[in-house]
């Protein structure tokens, strides 16, 4: 009876022994676990149409061919023709400075129209045409279109018409009142201070087409397309300009600038120009995400590895006439297929592979690597006859070799599966 005992209490020891010896093993394997998931952290990444690309930071300047206008009487303060941004033709009236006395002169064409307008109304001799029926009609459609526009340029374009049609009013009542009237005289009197207001004003010109602009920077004659050849790193530093400041209305001057095409200068260092030469077309992408055309005009190498870009920009001009000076992406290239992280390729034999993830079953999968920067791939399948003409086969290779769209891959922690 003892024995037996003792053979059970023997055998529960060796079982209890088993036990723990069991459970450090699981939390081992635990810790283990543990470990391996904060050295080597997974992920998993859903195979995705994506693009890549490799850009390139810069800052540059903005040259244009562009001239200033600005008059005598620019102290006077100035009146816009053309609001900015719109287009002019050669010798055409762009703006005007106002004329000594002119606020006392509108003052007083203001008063006689009223005093033109009651004397109309008394005087039943006036047979008046249908025409003044029109111009109120047109003058009360400017004046609704002026209650409900929230456009300066527009609001302007308004009252300038209407002030066009009181003239022609005006003129049409003074043809048919009574020689000698009152309300001729009022009229002559009007046309007296009308022509003295538009004697006094100094009308500037554009000295050649393109688009009007009021913001004037001082620059125009400094930074032009003519040479290229006297930029550099410290020429830019000397003009002190803040990248991305909005060039300042002028209220003395204005400008017609090339619409056409301009320029935008960068100071590179040789190993950031990633082979770029001369003629090629690249986008640029602009601080607010827009991309423009562009094409390298100049490269000149220069002191310290500095290297001078400039690329010529034949759209979208407008978008630039406000700066002088802004920050960009030069996109070198761009490319587009099946986006994945560089984290999850796995290189061997100068083959590449993902680890593809299907309910928990790991496939090793052979794909062919299109492009890659810095933090991610575009990734394909090999066609049946580029294996051939590499000397495999399926067979061979004893992985997949089909990836496709939605798949989910593994990344570095299991390159080791």
């Amino acid at each position: 009876m003892k024995e037996k005992l003792d053979g059970k209490k023997k055998a529960n020891k060796i079982k209890l022994i088993f036990i723990i010896i069991l459970i450090a093993i699981l939390i081992a394997y635990a810790l283990y676990a543990a470990w391996q998931l904060f050295a080597y952290p997974t992920d998993v990444f859903l195979v995705e149409e994506g693009s890549i690309t490799e850009e390139q930071r810069a800052e540059g300047y903005i040259i244009r061919k562009e001239t200033k206008v600005q008059g005598n009487n620019y102290k006077n303060g100035m009146v816009q023709i053309k609001a900015e941004g719109e287009k002019c033709a050669k010798d055409e009236n762009i703006f005007r400075y106002y004329s000594a006395g002119e606020e006392n002169l509108i003052k007083k064409i203001q008063e006689l129209d009223e005093k033109i307008d009651e004397a109309q109304k008394n005087d039943t001799s006036i047979l008046l045409p249908s025409d003044i029926k029109l111009l109120d009609e047109e003058i009360d459609l400017r004046l609704a279109e002026i209650a409900k526009n929230n456009d300066i340029q527009k609001i302007a374009e308004y009252k300038k018409e209407i002030e066009n049609y009181i003239t022609k009013k005006t003129n049409i009542i003074g043809e048919n009142s009574k020689a000698g009237s009152y309300l001729s005289n009022l009229i002559q009197e009007r046309k007296n201070y009308e022509n003295q207001l538009n004697s006094g004003s100094e009308y500037m010109k554009a000295p050649m087409s393109g688009v009007v602009s009021y913001k004037v920077d001082g620059l125009e004659d400094v930074l032009t397309p003519d040479d290229f050849s006297h930029y550099n790193r410290s020429f830019f530093e000397n003009l002190n300009l803040k990248t991305g400041q909005t060039i300042a209305t002028s209220t003395e001057s204005g400008k017609v600038v090339n619409n056409y095409v301009c320029y935008i200068a960068t100071i590179l260092k040789k190993d950031q120009l990633h082979d770029i030469e001369q003629g090629d077309n690249l986008e640029l992408r602009l601080s607010n995400g827009d991309e423009i055309a562009s094409t390298v005009e100049n490269i000149t190498e220069q002191a310290n590895d500095d290297v001078l870009v400039v690329f010529k920009i034949s759209k979208d001009v407008e978008k630039l006439i406000n700066n002088r000076k802004i920050s960009f992406n030069i996109i070198f290239w761009q490319y587009s297929g099946y986006k994945v992280p560089n984290s999850a390729i796995i290189k061997e034999n100068d083959l590449a592979y993902v680890i593809r993830n299907r309910a928990g079953y790991l496939d090793k999968v052979l794909v062919k690597v299109e492009k890659e920067n810095e933090s991610y791939s575009i990734i394909d399948n090999y066609t049946a006859e580029e294996l051939k003409e590499m000397g495999y086969n399926s067979k061979d290779l004893q992985v997949s070799t089909k990836i496709n769209m939605y798949d989910e891959i593994q990344t570095i922690a299991n390159k080791n599966l």
